[in-house]
């Protein structure tokens, strides 16, 4: 099998093609389910490598590519095996925001941004199949290996159905997976670097309505409407108190009121008012506690005040924790691949969400984080209408996924 030099040495032959296509998808995101162009992008660089694959994953825009290796290769000469993939995953959707950056490269879609990194993660993606489909014309891959190109992570809505349309058993394309690997861009990690941490690494969330109902009336005789605005702030402020007051502190949770909508003149009392929020937490147990009495702080306050509130809650992801074997497997290849300094440690676990989640309840599973900033500077942080994934970091990346791939240790 080739060496870490030999591998690197792929994967800067590669680099200038790869930033020419992160740069075309910045410049052309895609929202959710939306993303029809840029499968298109996918499809036709992995025809062009002439790695076979399956579309029509999640709404249509997902796609699975599949490289065979290891006892799939003895199946297909008829031995008895049960070959099972090394899964690498990629995000493919932009957000619904502005991008306010000054690069050439800037989105020609108002209204659509890459401010979270998934053009990169797709390109680094479509470079690791690339060098290991250069690599399986050489030598068989020690691992088949079975490329994820997901969309509507920002939805938390994606990985689960591809998981229900066959991503990850082998259905439809390929064979099962036995573990899978993930990556994001990171702001506050230097390029060139990594890092992870076993168990949790990325909280539940979990978005919810609540349309309070109550009686509009004239501003200067509020006694006679029955008044949601009032209602509205007292929950807002009673629902801080199921962190604050049932959570044990060494736990971490939160709850945030993110929208409130409600009346249109300074002399009328709307009768409707409606919130919008989200719930974190890293522990499945945390997060059924706080969904719960959400939904009961709001009836139960809104009912003392003489209006009634409706809750909802939109489908989540769970927590994002790493399999402790899998972290294991991916530390020692990182500090193979890229050096004991690029390979840093994540002490603490991050409250942002990631649909990742779905595919770690299915299989063994890692996330890690990418770097992105140059040494002493500030970087954007992700969903900023001036955030640019950093180019410099698509070798690490790449090289990261193949290595990951090929690890048969």
């Amino acid at each position: 099998m080739l060496s870490c030099e030999d591998i690197r040495a792929l994967v800067l032959e590669a680099r200038d093609d790869l930033t020419h296509l992160r740069r075309k998808l910045h410049q052309n995101p895609e929202s959710a389910f939306e993303e029809v162009n840029t499968a298109a992008l996918i499809r036709a660089e992995l025809t062009r490598l002439g790695i076979a694959f399956e579309g029509g994953f999640a709404g249509g825009t997902g796609t699975v590519a599949h490289i065979p290796g290891g006892a799939q290769l003895g199946a297909q000469l008829g031995a008895n095996t049960n070959a099972k993939a090394i899964a690498l995953r990629a995000d493919i959707d932009a957000l619904p925001m502005p991008d306010e950056s000054t690069t050439a490269w800037r989105s020609n879609i108002a209204g659509r941004a890459h401010a979270c990194g998934h053009d990169g993660h797709t390109v680094l993606l479509l470079g690791a199949a690339r060098v290991l489909q250069l690599i399986s014309k050489k030598f068989p891959l020690p691992n088949p290996v079975t490329f994820l190109f997901q969309p509507a992570e920002e939805t938390g809505m994606g990985a689960e159905q591809m998981i229900q349309d066959g991503a990850l058993d082998g259905s439809r394309i390929g064979c099962a997976v036995k573990r899978v690997y993930g990556l994001h861009a990171w702001p506050s990690l230097e390029v060139g670097c990594v890092a992870s941490r076993p168990g949790p690494m990325l909280a539940s969330a979990h978005a919810f309505e609540v349309i309070i109902n109550g009686r509009g009336g004239h501003a200067a005789w509020p006694h006679l409407a029955a008044d949601p605005i009032m209602a509205a702030a007292a929950i807002v402020q009673a629902l801080q108190t199921i962190v604050s007051r049932e959570i044990d502190p060494l736990d971490a949770a939160v709850v945030t009121i993110t929208a409130i909508h409600g009346g249109d003149a300074f002399n009328v009392i709307p009768p409707t008012v409606s919130m919008r929020g989200t719930t974190r937490a890293l522990k499945n147990s945390v997060r059924d506690h706080v969904n719960a009495r959400v939904t009961k702080i709001c009836e139960s306050v809104a009912a003392s005040l003489g209006v009634s509130a409706t809750v909802n809650f939109l489908p989540g992801t769970p927590a994002t924790s790493n399999c402790p074997e899998t972290f294991a497997r991916f530390e020692r290849v990182a500090k193979a691949a890229l050096g004991n300094a690029k390979v840093h440690p994540l002490h603490n676990p991050v409250m942002g969400g990631e649909d990742f989640s779905h595919y770690g309840e299915v299989a063994p599973a890692c996330f890690f984080a990418l770097g992105q900033k140059r040494p002493n500077e500030h970087f954007p942080p992700l969903h900023h209408p001036t955030f640019d994934f950093n180019d410099d970091s698509i070798t690490t990346g790449v090289e990261m996924f193949c290595h990951l791939a090929l690890d048969n240790a």
